[in-house]
């Protein structure tokens, strides 16, 4: 059996390496797909955030000129404000952009980490395919299609 020494720790027989190793200067070395799911994370969260922030804007905007409570009642505007129904509509796609925003940045932690592609219930390793067709996906699908989990 391999000896350990203070740059290489000995590897036990049968167990894999971590995805992500750490190096001297604290920075985690990725491989190539680890690289790629990294660019497509920090993609999607780009996207996601544009989305939150305009989608936040838009709401505010519905509202600058209008006092609270300001809701017509006639004939061309229906039974309510329609108004009030896209500000509310807006804030709620802004809070789901926020909320994919949080699973990325999980993702993105998982990387540096080392813990990226291991099941958060089961703890078994998530296919590449799952994580190319979903790269913040926290469950395998055998834990996912069992319950009720987010992703």
């Amino acid at each position: 059996m391999p000896r350990a020494t203070k740059d290489a720790p000995a590897k036990s027989a049968g167990k894999k390496a971590a995805p992500a190793r750490k190096s001297r200067g604290k920075k985690a070395v990725l491989d190539k797909f680890l690289e790629g799911q990294l660019a497509q994370l920090e993609s999607e969260r780009a996207n996601y955030l544009h989305q939150a922030e305009s989608l936040q804007a838009e709401a505010d905007s519905l509202t600058e000129d209008r006092e609270p409570g300001d809701v017509q009642f006639d004939e061309e505007s229906g039974e309510g404000d329609t108004l009030a129904v896209e500000r509310e509509r807006d804030l709620a796609l802004s809070a789901q952009a926020r909320a994919a925003i949080e699973q990325i940045d999980l993702a993105i932690e998982k990387i540096h980490s080392g813990t990226y592609g291991q099941c958060e219930k089961c703890g078994t390793a998530i296919p590449k395919e799952r994580l190319k067709a979903l790269p913040h996906a926290s469950l395998c699908v055998k834990c996912k299609s069992g319950g009720l989990g987010l992703r």
